[in-house]
Formats: C-alpha cells, sequence, structure tokens
C-alpha cells in the first residue's frame, strides 16, 4: 500500500471567525480563558478523526486499484497461457526490423517502418539506360553537379571498355553492371586507347552511339584532368596533388629503392599522411625467389609532399616510359634478370663490394664483404635471425603469359622459364651467407661473381706424397657417393680426419687445398662459434651440419680442443659438450677436418670415431725452403732475392704462418719506400724488429 502524507480538514470562513471571536470575548476573564483552551482542545481531536477518515478513504481506494491491476495481469497471463507455443524459426517467412532513430549516437533496431524514406532511384525504369550518372553537389565553383560515380549497364559499352581496359586491375568488365568511381583513373590513364577506339571505322551504329554518351560525360568530370596530365606528360613534370595521374597500374615503373634502379609493376597509388607529413605511397610488385619458387613480393615507395612541379624522373618511383635511355636500361635490367634466374637455389660463388645486413632493430645497415659466398635463399629463411620474405603466388595473368612464352618458344620441360618482361622485374638483391664473415646477408647481384679457383694450392702443399695421395683418396670417395655404411644405416658414413702438430705447419691449408682441389665451399668454424652451453652446441652444430650437407661443403673445425679434450670427473658441463660432439660425428656423412695443437690429450671416445690421424711436425730446411718460394711466387712485388738468400732464410726456425707474416710486412715497406722490388734489405729490416719479439726463436736471435 502506498503511504501518503495526512491532510487537514477545510473549514468554512464562518466557523473560523465565530472561533476567534469567541476566543476573543474570553480573554477578560479566567473562566473564559479555560472555556477557550477546552474549545481549543477538542478542536484538534475532531481535525484529527477527520484526518483519520480521509486517510481511510485513500487507503482503501489505493487498495482498490492495485485489486483492478492484478485482476488485468492474471487476465493478460491467461490469454499468454492459451497462446500455442511457436518452436523457434519455424514461421516460414520473413521478419523485417528497421534502424531506430539515432540519440546521443546509440540506436537499435525497432519494428516501425521508418518515416520519410523515399523509393530507390535505380529500379526497372533505370536499368534501361544505357549509362546512369550518379550525381551530387559539387565542391568546385566551375560547376553545380558532379558525378559521385557512372554505372555502365550497356552490353554495346562493356564489350569496348573490355578491350579499351584489357589487362587493368579492377576493371571486370564481364560484370552487368559495371561501376566507376570519381575521380575515373582508369578512364583517365586510358583515355589514349579510349578515344582511339572511338575512332575505329567499322564501329555498330550502336556501339559508337553509346560510346559518344560516354564520352561526353567523362569529358565534363573529368577533362579538365585529361588535359593536365597531357601537358605533364609533354613537359616531364607533375605536381603532388596529380601525381597518380602518371602511375597507371600494370605498367612498369622504375625506382633504387633498396639498391640500384629496378624495375617494378604498378599496382596502385594511396595519398596518406604520419607524423613527418603528406606522402603518395606507390604500391608495386617485384618478382622474388622464397627458396623453393618465384613469386610477387610487394614494395611500398613513399613519394614526399613537395611545392609546385617536379622533374618526374626526379622522384623517387617513376613510369619506365619518362626514362631517357629505355634501351640501355631494358638490357641492364634483362641482364640482371638473367642473373637472379640463374642463382634459384643454393650456389657457390665469390663477392666483392658493399652488402646489406640488419640491426637488432631490424633496420639496414651496410656491410663490405669480400671472399667466398653461398646464395641461399631457402636456407637464409630457415636458418638466419632476420625476417623472411614470404612471397604472393604468380596471378592467373601471369600464369597465362608464362604458357604463351613456352608455346611460342617451343619449351616442353616443365622447368620454370621467365619471360623477358619478368625478368626486368626481378630484384637487384639476394640473400645467402658469408664463409668469411660468418653472416647472413643480402648480396647484390652485379657484386657477384663465378668463383676463381686456385687449382696449384694442394700442389703447393708441404706434405709427404703418400699423405697427401690418402687425403684426396677419402675425400674425392666421399664426394663421388662411394660409402661404407654401417650395420645401422645412416650411421658412420662421413669422413673424419684429424690433423695435429704445432701452430703454422699447414694444418688448416691442408682443408683448403682440399676444398680447392674438389671445388666445393669450405666452412671453416673454431669452437666460440659455436657457443659454450650444452643446447646452445648442439642447436649451432647441427644446423651447421644440415647446412654443410646441403651446400656438399667440406667442414674444418678449427682449434676444437674443447671438443676432443678427454672428459673428467669435475667438468660437468664440458662434459655434456664433449658427448654432443662424440654423438654429432657418428650421424655426420660429409667431410671433416678437425685440427688441434694437443694431440696427446683427446678423449679416448674420439680414437675410433676418426678415420684419418695426420702428425705435422716442425718444418724441416727444405720445407721452410718451399714455403719461402711459394710465397715469393705468389707476391704481388717482384723479389730479388737469391737462392743462397733463400737458403739462408730458410734456416730460421720460422713457420709457414711466420713466413707469410715477414713477407707481407717487408712488401709493404717496399712500397713505402717507393721499391718497385722486394729487396734482401726490407726482410732483414722485419727481421731485426722481429728478434725484439718476446718469444723470438732462438736461432732466430742466432742468425741475426
Amino acid at each position: 500500500m502506498v503511504r501518503c502524507w495526512p491532510r487537514r480538514s477545510k473549514k468554512s470562513a464562518a466557523e473560523k471567525s465565530a472561533k476567534s471571536g469567541s476566543a476573543t470575548s474570553l480573554t477578560s476573564g479566567s473562566t473564559a480563558a479555560e472555556k477557550s483552551k477546552t474549545d481549543q482542545v477538542e478542536e484538534k481531536k475532531e481535525e484529527k478523526k477527520e484526518d483519520k477518515k480521509e486517510e481511510k478513504k485513500e487507503d482503501k481506494k489505493e487498495e482498490e486499484k492495485t485489486d483492478d491491476k492484478t485482476e488485468e495481469k492474471s487476465d493478460e497471463d491467461k490469454e499468454e497461457e492459451e497462446k500455442p507455443k511457436v518452436q523457434v524459426g519455424s514461421i516460414s517467412e520473413k521478419k523485417d526490423i528497421y534502424k531506430g532513430p539515432v540519440e546521443d549516437g546509440e540506436w537499435t533496431w525497432v519494428d516501425k517502418y521508418p518515416d520519410g524514406v523515399e523509393e530507390a532511384a535505380e529500379n526497372e525504369e533505370t536499368a534501361t539506360y544505357a549509362v546512369v550518372v550518379r550525381n551530387q553537389k559539387s565542391q568546385d565553383s566551375r560547376k553545380k553537379l558532379e558525378a559521385h560515380s557512372i554505372v555502365v549497364q550497356s552490353p554495346w559499352l562493356r564489350t569496348a571498355l573490355a578491350e579499351i581496359m584489357a589487362d587493368y586491375p579492377g576493371v571486370a568488365c564481364e560484370l552487368s553492371r559495371l561501376e566507376f568511381d570519381a575521380p575515373f583513373k582508369p578512364f583517365v590513364h586510358r583515355w589514349a586507347e579510349f578515344t582511339k577506339y572511338m575512332e575505329k571505322p567499322d564501329l555498330e551504329e550502336k556501339t559508337k552511339e553509346h560510346m559518344k554518351i560516354l564520352y561526353d560525360i567523362l569529358n565534363y568530370e573529368i577533362g579538365d584532368n585529361i588535359k593536365t596530365f597531357q601537358d605533364y606528360v609533354k613537359n616531364g613534370v607533375v605536381c603532388f596533388k596529380d601525381l597518380w595521374m602518371i602511375f597507371q597500374p600494370g605498367t612498369i615503373v622504375l625506382s633504387a629503392y633498396l639498391g640500384p634502379v629496378s624495375g617494378f609493376e604498378m599496382v596502385e597509388t594511396e595519398y596518406m599522411a604520419n607524423n613527418c607529413g603528406k606522402f603518395l605511397q606507390v604500391r608495386c610488385d617485384c618478382v622474388d625467389y622464397g627458396g623453393k619458387e618465384f613469386g610477387r613480393y610487394q614494395e611500398a615507395i613513399n613519394i614526399p609532399e613537395f611545392l609546385g612541379t617536379k622533374k618526374i624522373t626526379g622522384l623517387k618511383v617513376y613510369p619506365f616510359h619518362f626514362h631517357e635511355k629505355k634501351e640501355e636500361i631494358t638490357a641492364q635490367l634483362l641482364k640482371r634478370g638473367e642473373i637472379f634466374e640463374k642463382l634459384a637455389g643454393h650456389h657457390y660463388r665469390e663477392y666483392s663490394g658493399r652488402a646489406i645486413t640488419w640491426n637488432r632493430e631490424g633496420n639496414e645497415v651496410d656491410v663490405q664483404i669480400t671472399g667466398r659466398i653461398v646464395v641461399d635463399i631457402e636456407s637464409f629463411n630457415r636458418f638466419s635471425p632476420w625476417r623472411v620474405r614470404y612471397l604472393n603466388d604468380f596471378n592467373a595473368t601471369d600464369i597465362e603469359r608464362f604458357n604463351k612464352y613456352r608455346m611460342e618458344n617451343g619449351i616442353e620441360s616443365e622447368e620454370f622459364v621467365m619471360p623477358d618482361y619478368y625478368k626486368m622485374l626481378c630484384r637487384s638483391r639476394t640473400r645467402g651467407y658469408s664463409l668469411k664473415y660468418k653472416k647472413w646477408v643480402d648480396f647484390f647481384l652485379e657484386q657477384i661473381t663465378d668463383v676463381r679457383w686456385n687449382t696449384t694450392a694442394f700442389d703447393r702443399l708441404v706434405l709427404p706424397a703418400d699423405q697427401k695421395e690418402l687425403i684426396l683418396s677419402f675425400t674425392e670417395a666421399q664426394l663421388a657417393g662411394d660409402s661404407f655404411d654401417d650395420i645401422i644405416a645412416g650411421k658412420g658414413k662421413g669422413i673424419i680426419c684429424l690433423l695435429s702438430g704445432p701452430p703454422g705447419v699447414g694444418k688448416t691449408l691442408t682443408a683448403e687445398a682440399v676444398a680447392e682441389n674438389l671445388k666445393v665451399p669450405l666452412h671453416m668454424l673454431s669452437s666460440g662459434d659455436l657457443g659454450s652451453d650444452p643446447w646452445e652446441v648442439e642447436r649451432e652444430l647441427n644446423s651447421i651440419l644440415e647446412l654443410v650437407s646441403r651446400w656438399n661443403a667440406v667442414l674444418l673445425l678449427d682449434e676444437c680442443d674443447v671438443f676432443l679434450e678427454a672428459r673428467s670427473n669435475h667438468e660437468i658441463e664440458r662434459n655434456k659438450i664433449v658427448t654432443i660432439f662424440l654423438r654429432t660425428l657418428e650421424y655426420y656423412e660429409g667431410i671433416m677436418f678437425l685440427t688441434t695443437n694437443r694431440c696427446g690429450e683427446i678423449d679416448a671416445a674420439f680414437q675410433s670415431r676418426i678415420h684419418v690421424s695426420i702428425e705435422y711436425p716442425d718444418l724441416t730446411v727444405s720445407a721452410r725452403k718451399i714455403i719461402w718460394k711459394n710465397f715469393l711466387r705468389n707476391s704481388t712485388i717482384k723479389s730479388n732475392l737469391t737462392d743462397k738468400d733463400i737458403n739462408e732464410l730458410s734456416e730460421l726456425k720460422l713457420n709457414g704462418r711466420q713466413i707469410k707474416n715477414v713477407l707481407k710486412t717487408a712488401s709493404l715497406l717496399a712500397r713505402r719506400r717507393k721499391s718497385d722490388t722486394l729487396e734482401r734489405q726490407f726482410i732483414e729490416t722485419v727481421l731485426i724488429i722481429e728478434k725484439k719479439r718476446p718469444g723470438a726463436p732462438q736461432q732466430m736471435m742466432h742468425y741475426m
């Protein structure tokens, strides 16, 4: 029950005045005063009684209302219970609901049909017209209205546009309704083709009529843009707001983006902005190799906003037909494309010049690389720490061009052959591994050359003839595929050769000479390249052995004492590394050279895993004489040393590395003194300085 505040009963004015008068007349005496008080008390009692009566009446009315509502609700519940229940989704009709009014940015769906909805502008009647122009209020002071979009419905026009817009990305002329949005870029880019098609003498009358209608519409809408575009082409300049006009999708553009001038296929343009200001982003595709197949890779080249006009060929990217020397740049791009196509897969090459690597943030960093490299994009994607380039497949137009090229050239093999157009789009860089610097880098194609093999390296190796023959026999047999398998398949199929002896006697040179003689890569590592933690050593070693096997290379693990040293009971971590190395050697299938200066401390388990062990003693006088002659023969400066000089110098107890260093320093001294020949005095000067070095050989001290 709802509670209400009590109300006082209304008295008549006469009663109030009478009481007021009686009260006034009794003020003179005590009797009158008492009577007045009594009357007031009685009056208050009467008022309270009346208020209670009124409250009871109001409460009764409210109870009656509540009872009526309860009766109404119960009636509604009865009606709902009497209605049959309908299964969800069982009514075979549609139900329309509509967007409700927006209040404070919020709205909901309602059943009421919205007010003020006009009939659709495009209907059966408008479908009969050749072209429908959707107009809107123009912001150009020279026009009242301008086209928002155009709908081409004429089949004659669609047939004509299919030829005019052939290969234009994003335009599908086979649709029954062909829509073009302002500013009608396809017509700006293909205006010359459009007008040329209209001049055909054999056009049907209906086609001419509809082409004239579309021409008049477009001439009104984009006539100024077309004149501006033609003026840009004529003068070879462009302004920033009209940059999009010169970039026609599907055509070749040139840019020195990420390297020398390269060709790209234009895809689309978009005006954008960032904290540095406005720019036009030109998105274009190049042809790249993903490790297994060729494909497309999209690059985004930004042209910053500029004032006034700018020469088109001075832009970061510009259309190919604006280049002044088209034939020269075409030949350059085709030659590079042929190199890129040949380098698919993995290849052993030489490199000299600038290359690209990356810092921790992923930004490109220039490095100078010289020496032997392996071009191998697949291995780069698997083993390098740098970002992988994921390629897009060639589209239907590309496949059609490939098939046409194969048919025209009578190519029947399934091997991928790239047409000249796609060779011009090839990337200017490829990825691989620098064997000298032990880095995964991006190589520029122009700096890659064929390997110049040193065919005399093994012959100049100072070793007994029987040892040289033994080394050659097992290495050649291994590369030829002759292997003596274990009882367990895949076990013990590799060749492990241990070279031990003092420094500078030719251990490393032996492995290098073998690789040169076999014309295969030499992957040289030291224990420091594999890390120090057991898990790190195992991961790196497995990766390296997989690479060596893929490249058919010779592996040289130089100064590997930490792996070969006998295990002890106190160095648990090093014991783990030795165990990992032993297990890896057991299943290695290639050629591995191990060098050490401490042959006596090798773990016993290694002895059974080593196929050939060669001990290199200190160099004899005759061996040193050969080494002196070999280095003098290969020197870039002519030598005046006589046989007597060489015999005397051979008496010095120097190893091969020390002899090389002495001759190298003496050659630098000869150039410093402007001498065209290497004189004995320059060598004497170097030896005088060398004898002052701590730990110089005693025989050298005696000689000097």
